[in-house]
């Protein structure tokens, strides 16, 4: 049996799941005096303490599919570029959505700058919306796998 497919599965998951909360959490996100729902706290965990396992497991994925695969695989152009877009989403994720991610969720409904919550929320989605279509773009890479020079 060959445990590419499985590592590839696993794979895609982890940097699906590493990037998720930052895609998610400003739309899940709702002003209200109640709890946030279950998957909303699952996300919040994600962006927090689960992003080092996440890494750590993605990484040790990547790791074992270029050794199954040779490491020839790195100068294909789709998967560099793909994984240049990977970067960049993940920087993005590190320097810009987090950081507005949790200046939004400090301002709680005790805060009563209602304006500033919708100004930011608003912000953050359009961070979200280029960051999912950054991963629609890796997708087609790694799917399509086009001949790109």
């Amino acid at each position: 049996m060959s445990w590419f497919p499985v590592l590839l599965v696993i794979h895609i998951a982890l940097a699906v799941a590493l990037l998720l909360p930052s895609v998610l959490l400003p739309f899940v996100l709702r002003r209200s005096d109640g709890e946030p729902g279950a998957f909303t706290r699952a996300l919040i965990a994600m962006q927090g303490t689960g992003t080092l396992i996440i890494a750590a497991g993605l990484a040790t994925t990547g790791g074992a599919m270029l050794w199954i695969l040779g490491p020839e695989l790195l100068t294909q152009p789709w998967l560099l570029t793909a994984l240049t877009l990977y970067a960049i989403n993940l920087v993005i994720a590190a320097v810009i959505s987090r950081p507005n991610l949790r200046r939004l969720m400090g301002l709680g409904p005790s805060s009563g700058d209602d304006e500033t919550w919708r100004r930011r929320a608003r912000q953050q989605r359009y961070v979200a919306y280029g960051m999912a279509g950054v991963i629609g773009v890796i997708g087609f890479l790694m799917s399509a796998k086009p001949d790109l020079w």
